[in-house]
Formats: C-alpha cells, sequence, structure tokens
C-alpha cells in the first residue's frame, strides 16, 4: 500500500472514524472549559499553572505578543498530543500485527471498510475456474460467499474421503486460498502436495518399501491444506461446516465458501451410449460423451439437503455467479443440490453465466457458448440466468496447438444465437495467456461487477 497516504483518507466516508474525532474535538472543549471555570473561581492565591503562565509574560522579550506566543504553545502542545497518540496506535499495532504497521494503519482501515460495504456476490462452482474469478472479485468486496461443489471423488480429496469419511476439500482449500488475506508464505503452504521427501539425498534407504525421496502412501499426493481441513473436522468432531470456518479465519479469508450440501453425494451420469458411470473422476476420464449427469447420496437412504446459510447467501446477494468451471462436473453438481436453483430463481440479483474459454475433453466436447447454456437449460430449466460472459480473445497459435493436441479448443462465441434465446450476452477479451489459457481474474471480475455499478478499490 501507499506508505505516502494524506491524512485525509482517515475523513473518507465509510472509515467510521469521523464520529470519533467530532466526539473527542467535543470532549477537549469541555475540558478546556471547565479548566477557565476553575480557574476563574479559584480564590486566594493563583494555582501554579497561572503563575508560571504570568512569569513567561513577566520574562518575553522575544518582541511577540503574549497572546500570540499562547496560541503557538497551544497548536505545538496539540500537534505533539496527536503525534504521539499516532505513535502509540503504530507501537501496539506493531506488535499486534508488524504487516499492518509496515504497510500503514490508514491504508488497512480504508480498504477493510469499503470492501466491507461492497455487493454482496455469490459465486457457484469448484475447480480452478471459480478459484480464479474469486481472485478478482476480493478486489471489489468482501462480502462473498463461494458455495462449492463436494462431489470429487479423485486425487487427495478422494482418498481422504475414503479413508476418513468427511467430504472432500480440495476445491474449498483452493477457494480459501484465493479469498485469503494472509501472509503469501501461510498460502503457500496451504497449497503445498506432499510429492517427493525434503533433503532425501541425505536420508538412508528405510525398510519399508517405500523408495528414497518418496513420501510414504499416507501422505503421498496429499496437499496441506486437505490434511489441516480434515484435522479441522475431527478436532470439531465431524463437522465439515465449521473446520471450513475455522480453516477460514487461519487464513483470515475476505467472504466465506459453503459446501453446496453437507451430505455424502456421487456424481452420476448418463452417456451417449445409455450406459451409467458414477463417480466424477471415472466421469471425466470417460471418451463417451455425457448425455446427463445426477446426484445421488452415497448411502440410499440419505436425503441430499442444501446448506441453509447458503440459501441464505443466495437470497440476499445483489449478484450470483455460476461458473467459469467444468460444466458437468463442476457447475452442474451445485445445481443439482434440491433448493439451489430454486432459490436462485426467487433472488432479486443480477444472475450470470461465465463460459469456459476452451473445451473440455470428455465434457464439452465441440460445444459452443450457446451450447453450454442448453445443458445447463437440460438440467435446471431456461433462464436460470440473465447474461452470459463470453470471451472472443483468440490465444496464440501456439497456445491453440497445445489445446488442440490435448482435444481441447476455444469455445465458439455464438452470440447470435444467444441472443436468439433471450440472453443478454456479456462480451469481451477476458483471457489471461501464460502456459495455458485461462479467464483473467481481474478483466472477468471487472466485467462482473459492472453489472451492478461494482467498483474497484483502487490503491490511493
Amino acid at each position: 500500500m501507499n506508505r505516502r497516504s494524506p491524512l485525509w483518507k482517515w475523513l473518507y466516508p465509510g472509515m467510521h472514524v469521523k464520529r470519533w474525532i467530532a466526539l473527542g474535538f467535543i470532549g477537549l472543549i469541555l475540558f478546556l472549559l471547565g479548566a477557565a471555570i476553575m480557574l476563574q473561581a479559584h480564590r486566594g492565591r493563583p494555582p501554579l499553572i497561572l503563575r508560571l503562565a504570568q512569569w513567561i509574560i513577566q520574562h518575553l522579550h522575544a518582541g511577540i505578543r503574549p497572546g500570540l506566543f499562547g496560541l503557538c504553545l497551544f497548536l505545538l502542545g496539540g500537534v505533539l498530543c496527536l503525534f504521539a497518540l499516532g505513535k502509540l496506535i503504530q507501537s501496539l499495532m506493531s506488535a499486534l500485527d508488524p504487516e499492518i504497521a509496515r504497510g500503514g494503519l490508514v491504508d488497512v482501515v480504508y480498504t477493510r471498510r469499503k470492501l466491507a460495504q461492497g455487493k454482496r456476490v455469490v459465486v457457484i462452482g469448484g475447480g480452478t475456474g471459480l478459484s480464479t474469478l474469486l481472485r478478482g472479485l476480493k478486489r471489489y468486496t468482501s462480502n462473498i460467499t463461494a458455495i462449492v461443489t463436494v462431489a470429487d471423488d479423485g486425487g487427495s480429496s478422494g482418498k481422504l474421503r475414503r479413508q476418513l469419511n468427511i467430504l472432500p476439500p480440495g476445491d474449498i482449500r483452493n477457494c480459501l486460498v484465493a479469498l485469503a488475506d494472509a501472509e503469501p508464505q501461510m498460502t503457500e503452504l496451504f497449497q503445498f502436495r506432499f510429492r517427493a521427501s525434503m533433503g532425501s539425498e541425505r536420508l538412508p534407504a528405510n525398510g519399508d518399501g517405500v523408495p528414497k525421496g518418496e513420501y510414504a502412501e499416507g501422505l503421498r499426493d496429499h496437499a496441506f491444506g486437505n490434511l489441516l481441513i480434515a484435522a479441522m473436522c475431527a478436532i470439531n468432531n465431524g463437522d465439515f461446516e465449521r473446520a471450513v470456518q475455522e480453516t477460514s479465519r487461519v487464513l483470515n479469508i475476505r467472504g466465506r465458501v459453503l459446501p453446496s450440501t453437507v451430505t455424502p453425494v456421487k456424481l452420476r451420469a448418463e452417456m451417449e451410449d445409455g450406459s451409467i458411470l458414477e463417480g466424477e473422476t471415472t466421469i471425466a476420464e470417460s471418451p463417451l460423451r455425457i448425455k446427463r449427469v445426477a446426484l445421488v447420496p452415497l448411502d440410499p437412504n440419505d436425503k441430499i439437503c442444501p446448506v441453509e446459510e447458503a440459501l441464505d447467501a443466495i437470497a440476499e446477494a445483489d449478484l450470483i455467479v455460476l461458473g467459469p468451471g467444468s460444466l458437468f462436473t463442476s457447475i452442474l453438481p451445485n445445481l443439482l443440490v434440491p433448493g439451489i436453483p430454486e432459490a436462485i430463481r426467487r433472488s432479486q440479483a443480477q444472475k450470470a453465466y461465465v463460459c469456459n474459454v476452451m473445451t473440455q475433453p470428455g465434457e464439452t466436447d465441440g460445444f459452443s457458448a450457446c451450447d453450454h447454456v442448453r445443458a445447463l437449460e437440460i438440467h435446471v430449466g431456461p433462464r436460470l440466468f440473465t447474461y452470459v460472459v463470453v470471451n472472443n480473445a483468440v490465444p496464440e497459435p501456439r497456445l491453440l496447438e497445445k489445446y488442440r493436441r490435448a482435444g481441447s479448443v476455444l469455445v465458439e462465441p455464438d452470440t447470435d444465437r444467444l441472443k436468439a434465446e433471450g440472453y443478454r450476452p456479456v462480451v469481451g477479451a477476458f483471457i489471461s495467456e501464460t502456459d495455458v489459457v485461462r479467464h483473467d481474474a481481474v478483466l472477468l471480475a471487472e466485467a462482473l461487477m459492472g453489472l451492478i455499478g461494482g467498483k474497484s478499490l483502487r490503491k490511493r
């Protein structure tokens, strides 16, 4: 943050400081008035402070009028009091949070106050697309609710789900990190994945059949953040929602992250040949085209219920965003939770769907933007949202070729078809090109917040 920020920033709207400055000023006036009355009412020998003032006036030979000299002392004393108060606050803050002290308290207070007054945004999905969007949105508001799928059954999340009988924490971990205000080292720790042991060249070969330099099966491929959420869940007697809340406090996130349901569920898909596949990983790896997906409880006796806080957030939202993310395995699993699509329809918020930039092999092969929308309509009915955010920028040829070899192509922005279906396309260059083609967090967030008049918090 800018360390040269003017003191006038304390008087900006929404800082919740001016009222206390005014109260302090009133208190100072009352203090001076009371002192004057006490001095005026004093009989007998004058008080020490008056005798000192008289002595200074009698011995003042600087060619300055006593009244003006007194005013200078008054102002100098006031400046010293304010300077000492500022240094006292800075000293206390440096003990509580050194980062805040170095960054400037006024900037930190201004940022947090303005973000707390931001629009209420609900984002629904999962995977890397959702976490990318959250990084952009947290520049505008801290009133963000991410509603995340819990149908994942692969990787570290799948292992923890099978071994500990908890909901898969992977997508939730990514969202927590994306919204984090914690130090970079803390977020890096959450994303750390156990692959090869540290300092393995100095370790002797063990006798457990584990190759030198490798973690045992118990830790291999697990993300540290997943393990922490699992530990929090155990500490809180299996309460997954509470575990996520406690982990949110560790990372000091802007907003909150909620599972769409706390019922253990799995994804079931009907493929183009009529076969039925179960499990997100199995479905995603199948070469067959997906015809339709459904969400079913792991225990047939369970009933899939939405998280009440998620329904409340949807009802109170100014903006609801679906995606970006895998259409069938990240977005639809949330919309298939009973109660969530109904809550979205009832909400008075602006509603938008963010279409993926590239097609996804095995899920959306050959899909245009309108095809993505129609797939959503097949599952949850028409007009769940009004806006469709579509990228029209073309990545570099080398990146297109790289994706083509992997079976992925650029999603066609067929905006005319979208308009004919009654949707309002939001078209623009929303991609960020590195080694991968994905949405640019800042550009995408700017386009979405523009739908509700949201303004980014610029550094001043």
